[in-house]
C-alpha cells in the first residue's frame, strides 16, 4: 500500500503516524504544502519507506489545490517504479485505530476493491452542496475583493452546470479513501489530463465529490465498497469534523474502522497515547 500523507503542520505528529503505521509492505508519500518551511519536516525523509513528493503544491483549504496535491502525490507513486495494490489517503492529523497487521490482513482480503463513502442527491448534504459547483468560487486565488467578485460572477452569469454527464456522488465523509491501484491510476490520469480543469478550479471543496463521482461512474464502480473505514465525527455540523479527545476513546475502542480523524495535540495530547495503550498494542491483538 502507498500511503499519501498531506501535511501542513505538526511534523512530530506525522512522524508518529508513519512509525505507528509502519509495515514492510507499506510506503509513505509525504506531500508538504508549498507554503510551509520544509526544514522541520526533513527528518521524515529518514524514516523507513518514506518519500517526499517533490512536486509540492500550494494548498488552500476547500480549494481545488487539495486535489492538485493529491494528483502530484499520485504521479510520484506511479513514476516510482513500484507496484501497489492500494493507495490510501491520509492527513497528518489521522491515526490508525487498528494494528497495522490487522489493517494489512483486512485489505489483503479485498484485493481489487476500493473503499469510498458516498451519497447521491437528494440528501440534506447535497441540498447545500450543489452550490459548490453552481456558483463561482475563487478559493485558490489571493487578491483583494475576491469574495465580492465571486458574488458578482455567480449573480450575473448563468448558473454553472456540472460538466460531466454523470450521477453525482459525494458527502461529508467523502474526502478520504483507500483505492485499489487500478482506481488510483484512473484518478491520476484524470487529474493529470486536467479534464474540465477550468471548471473544477472554481468550485468549493471538490475533494468531497469529484473523486467519488469519477470513480462511481467509471468501469471500476462494481469494485467499490461504500465505506471508507474512517471514524470521523461530523455530528456537530459545520465545515470541519470534531477534533477527537479522550471523551471519544470508548467509541474508538469499539469502532470497526481502520483509521480515525482528526487529532490535534494542542487540544488533547493524551488520546493517541491511550489509543496505543488500549487498542494498538494490547495483547488482545496478538
Amino acid at each position: 500500500m502507498a500511503n499519501i500523507i498531506v501535511l501542513h503542520q505538526y511534523p512530530a505528529m506525522a512522524e508518529r503516524l508513519i512509525r505507528t503505521l509502519y509495515h514492510r509492505k507499506f510506503d509513505f508519500y509525504v506531500h508538504l504544502d508549498n507554503k510551509v518551511d520544509i526544514a522541520p519536516f526533513i527528518p521524515l525523509s529518514s524514516l523507513p519507506n518514506t518519500f517526499f513528493v517533490q512536486e509540492r503544491k500550494t494548498v488552500h483549504w476547500a480549494g481545488f489545490s487539495q486535489l492538485e496535491a493529491i494528483g502530484a502525490s499520485l504521479r510520484a507513486i506511479f513514476s516510482s517504479g513500484r507496484s501497489y495494490d492500494y493507495v490510501n489517503l491520509l492527513s497528518g492529523q489521522d491515526y490508525p485505530i487498528k494494528p497495522t497487521g490487522y489493517i494489512y490482513d483486512f485489505l489483503n482480503a479485498y484485493i481489487g476493491h476500493s473503499f469510498l463513502t458516498s451519497e447521491t442527491p437528494p440528501t440534506a448534504w447535497w441540498n447545500e452542496a450543489h452550490q459548490r459547483y453552481t456558483r463561482y468560487h475563487l478559493i485558490d486565488y489571493s487578491f483583494r475583493g475576491k469574495h465580492r467578485l465571486e458574488n458578482i460572477l455567480s449573480n450575473l452569469l448563468p448558473q454553472r452546470e456540472f460538466p460531466l454527464p454523470y450521477q453525482l456522488y459525494g458527502g461529508p465523509l467523502a474526502a478520504y479513501w483507500t483505492l485499489s491501484g487500478e482506481a488510483a491510476f484512473y484518478l491520476s490520469q484524470f487529474l493529470s489530463e486536467r479534464t474540465c480543469y477550468s471548471f473544477f478550479k472554481h468550485t468549493w471543496a471538490p475533494d468531497e465529490f469529484l473523486v467519488n463521482t469519477l470513480l462511481m461512474n467509471s468501469p471500476l464502480s462494481n469494485m467499490i465498497i461504500n465505506d471508507n473505514y474512517r471514524y470521523i465525527d461530523r455530528s456537530g455540523g459545520g465545515s470541519h469534523p470534531k477534533v477527537l479527545t479522550m471523551e471519544d476513546l470508548n467509541c474508538l475502542q469499539h469502532s470497526s474502522r481502520l483509521f480515525a480523524r482528526k487529532f490535534d495535540p494542542n487540544i488533547d495530547n493524551q488520546i493517541q497515547d491511550e489509543i496505543d495503550r488500549t487498542i494498538l498494542y494490547t495483547k488482545n491483538w496478538v
